[in-house]
């Protein structure tokens, strides 16, 4: 029970850190905002404060920040639509500007417990492409098929996101010289593998590198949030791979059970590194050009400035329904996918 509390207090944080994205910067351009909700479904609590109703609604996966006249015509000069497209697009940015400034943040409280990641080589097996490549231990990796890499965890993804062909050119420092060699991977565990492994436990780099890292990991998390749909889109991965709200609390959960048997300290480590993963994922996906995201809002106010002149709102809302709709049925059956795996 303990574990499924943790996994909705931490995905209810993250979303809520998102709508309050919209919802500050919806009050700095002087928007009416009429709730701010956390969940959906029916209202369990609700309390008004001012011209805004805060509510915990019974469904703890996502939330709402809802503002007057977002979706039609309302006379009101503080309606969201009667504001400028400067100001409608900086109050549906903030929403996954949010997500990954959390994802920062979290990142500076990982980093600094458990040290960076750089891409520095720790160990070379004897027999694999890297050390016939001429690699050893204390290089520090720079590109991949000219691919800039500056965490070691981009290795890893690189591996498994290009299983095709075995021959990589790989940029390395040592000594402060730059080299390029053409490693031949060999297969393990059905991916080709360069032979390498990172430097063991976290690499400790003070404030400017623990800084300078939790930057670098907010980027990682964002391009492998980029791969990872474009691997999906490809027909390489398939539906029964994607998660939603209940495959992400047990994920949660397990990382929760496999972690705690360590101690507190990696248990948090661990917990809020997967919420780092969860937060810059959550900001990528909203920023997708579809109906009902807040990428698909951003192309209608964009499309607006570039012909100046503004989408009637009845329309550009139908729209945002229908998609609406069909990510509601979207998550629906990912749901489904998600107990079925379960049980």
């Amino acid at each position: 029970m303990l574990k499924i509390i943790i996994a909705i207090i931490l995905f209810s944080a993250i979303v809520i850190f998102h709508e309050l994205g919209h919802f500050l910067l919806a009050r700095k351009n002087g928007i009416c905002v009429e709730e701010f909700s956390v969940g959906i479904g029916p209202t369990l609590f609700g309390v008004r404060r001012g011209e805004t109703k805060y509510c915990i609604k019974a469904l703890p996966f996502g939330g709402s920040c809802m503002m007057l006249g977002e979706d039609g015509e309302d006379s009101d000069p503080r309606a969201f639509n009667n504001q400028s497209a400067p100001a409608r697009f900086s109050v549906i940015f903030a929403g996954p500007f949010f997500n990954f400034i959390l994802a920062f943040l979290l990142s500076l409280f990982v980093i600094g417990l458990a040290g960076a990641d750089p891409a520095v080589i720790g160990d070379v097996s004897i027999d694999s492409g890297a050390y016939e490549a001429g690699l050893r231990p204390g290089d520090e990796i720079l590109k991949l098929q000219g691919s800039r890499i500056y965490n070691y965890r981009e290795i890893s993804l690189y591996n498994f996101m290009n299983n095709t062909e075995p021959d990589v050119e790989v940029t390395y420092k040592r000594d402060g010289k730059v080299n390029t060699t053409l490693v031949h991977r060999k297969k393990e565990d059905g991916y080709y593998r360069l032979g390498i492994t990172s430097i063991p436990g976290g690499v400790r780099t003070g404030l400017l590198g623990t800084i300078k890292y939790s930057f670098l990991e907010v980027r990682y998390q964002i391009k492998s949030t980029f791969l990872s749909l474009g691997y999906l889109f490809s027909g390489k991965a398939s539906i029964n791979d994607m998660s939603g709200p209940v495959g992400i609390v047990n994920m949660i959960g397990e990382t929760f059970d496999n972690s705690i048997v360590y101690g507190i300290k990696v248990a948090a480590v661990n917990l809020l590194s997967f919420a780092i993963l969860l937060s810059a994922n959550l900001g990528v996906m909203n920023l997708l050009p579809l109906p009902a995201l807040d990428g698909g809002r951003l192309v209608f106010i964009i499309i607006e400035m570039i012909r100046r002149k503004k989408i009637p709102p009845e329309k550009e809302g139908m729209i945002h329904m229908a998609g609406l709709v069909i990510l509601l049925a979207f998550m629906v059956f990912v749901m489904a996918n998600d107990i079925r795996q379960l049980l």
